[in-house]
């Protein structure tokens, strides 16, 4: 398990949204980067030096500092959409390889390289942006009928992280909440709620009985 390529947002113009930038075009780079514990959500901080969310409503702060998605899933996405989808397309910071990012328990801890500790925290939720970057009509309905969503993670321990770093699961809390399910529960299956109760390392909000949602 390691990262296959570190992702830094470069600000573009957000039509879909009316915003006057996102940061979804994620792109790899070369050498360290510093990973950082973001402050309050609402001021568009991030995990990643370098990168900002712009959407600050829905995006950034402590439970949303850093995005991972899977190499694997992606190449799947690959096959299914006909062209080629680089790292970091999903606008993830880190694109992973060999790790079960979608299985991946609410709570598990990651170490990253030597130093970097993350937790990870929530599933993501598709919204307009994402469907008008990649340009696919009826894309958050197909991807959330995948269930395929990544993980949202905080940062536990700071430090720099690279492409090539070794990726360790260090802990794995005694529950059965795993991202996929979270997200679920959060868009299409309400009714598996009462579930995420267990998983105290949910964000608040996304532990609170709701209806399903498929947008933010």
């Amino acid at each position: 398990m390691h990262l296959l390529s570190v992702n830094v947002g470069r600000p573009r113009p957000n039509p879909w949204k009316g915003l006057s930038a996102t940061g979804i075009d994620k792109r790899p780079v070369d050498g360290p980067v510093t990973v950082t514990a973001p402050g309050p959500k609402g001021t568009g901080a991030v995990g990643l030096a370098g990168d900002r969310a712009y959407d600050v409503k829905h995006h950034g702060g402590p439970d949303q500092a850093v995005y991972a998605y899977a190499r694997e899933d992606l190449d799947g996405w690959q096959a299914e959409l006909g062209g080629p989808l680089g790292n970091g397309v999903f606008g993830e910071n880190l694109t992973t390889v060999g790790l079960d990012v979608n299985g991946a328990l609410i709570g598990e801890r990651w170490r990253v390289g030597p130093d970097v500790v993350l937790e990870v925290s929530c599933p993501r939720i598709p919204c307009a942006t994402f469907q008008g970057w990649l340009g696919r009509e009826g894309w958050i309905r197909r991807f959330t009928q995948a269930a395929l969503p990544g993980a949202y993670l905080r940062v536990v321990t700071p430090g720099d992280v690279r492409a090539g770093d070794p990726v360790e699961i260090v802990h794995r809390p005694d529950h059965d909440v795993t991202v996929a399910l979270a997200f679920r529960a959060l868009t299409r299956e309400p009714e598996l709620r009462p579930r995420l109760s267990a998983a105290g390392a949910l964000p608040e909000e996304d532990r609170k009985p709701a209806r399903g949602r498929t947008t933010a």
